[in-house]
């Protein structure tokens, strides 16, 4: 029975995901605030332009009138101060015009960093939805393809020595194709060696395996367990945006956690003997 449980999580967790519409989701909830506000100034400015088209409509109607000297002067001082008023409602319009402009500005960066929470929400519920290691795998490809936009890359884990990674996933080029990697050994065994992620400046350039746009290393601790090397982008990626550097920051402490999790959920006979030894570990360590 416990086998059959399993085997229907692992079913429901290979299921693809729609992440566009998760995030469109998350986002719509916060942009109404700023519909409304921007809906309100732009009705405030067509109000003073109402005004303002009255107040010319005003003046000319007065000059037509002016038919004796006698009148002249008062004519005057009201088209003087009706001149005032449609200069000081041009000032207002004006400067209605740049709020209004500053806050379209505001709620287009506010939009974008919804998004870019978002998307950093969904990568990291996603990889630590599954307790599957292949699920944890797949999600994993998914948010290189669909949030970080790669289009070559490879997925690499250390063997249980630590002397070498190996190649466990891979999209663009055959895993047969790519060499394991020893650490110290060109850029992605350098990141190996190092722990500190290597990531190009441009990416207009293209990249190769042997020279990848970027290698993020899969922590846990202080301990690189594996790496992710992006050979090339998709073609309307030209730059990599804030957002892309904490996802890679995001995908390089949380991808290895999930993977060791999957892992050693996948040993267990189900979620209660997974928990097995909890309450002692947490005896000892109170009691220390």
């Amino acid at each position: 029975m416990a086998d059959d449980d399993s085997e229907r999580d692992d079913r429901s967790s290979d299921r693809p995901v729609d992440l566009g519409r998760e995030r469109e989701s998350f986002v719509r909830t916060f942009l109404r605030k700023g519909v409304e506000l921007t809906e309100g100034l732009l009705e405030e400015n067509k109000s003073l332009r109402a005004e303002l088209a009255q107040s010319q409509r005003e003046i000319a109607r007065l000059r037509t009138q002016i038919a004796s000297d006698d009148a002249i002067r008062d004519l005057i001082r009201k088209i003087e101060t009706l001149e005032r008023e449609r200069n000081d409602l041009l000032a207002r319009s004006t400067r209605l015009e740049e709020s209004t402009k500053r806050s379209e500005n505001r709620n287009y960066e506010i939009e974008q960093e919804l998004h870019d929470l978002a998307n950093l929400y969904i990568a990291s519920s996603h990889l630590h939805s599954t307790l599957s290691v292949r699920g944890v795998v797949r999600h994993l490809k998914e948010l290189l393809q669909q949030l970080v936009g790669a289009e070559k890359y490879a997925i690499y884990l250390v063997d249980q020595a630590g002397k070498k990674a190996e190649p466990i996933a891979s999209d663009g080029v055959p895993e047969h194709e790519l060499g394991v990697i020893m650490p110290g050994e060109g850029p992605i065994g350098e990141v190996f060696l190092t722990c500190v992620p290597r990531i190009a400046e441009r990416i207009d350039q293209g990249g190769s395996f042997e020279s990848p746009l970027a290698v993020i290393p899969l922590m846990l601790r202080d301990k690189a367990l594996g790496a992710i090397a992006i050979a090339t982008v998709f073609r309307q990626k030209g730059v990599w945006a804030p957002v892309d550097h904490e996802l890679f920051k995001l995908l390089g402490s949380h991808a290895a956690t999930a993977l060791v999790a999957a892992n050693l959920y996948a040993v267990q006979e189900g979620p209660l003997a997974a928990l097995r030894g909890v309450h002692e570990l947490l005896s000892q360590s109170s009691s220390t």
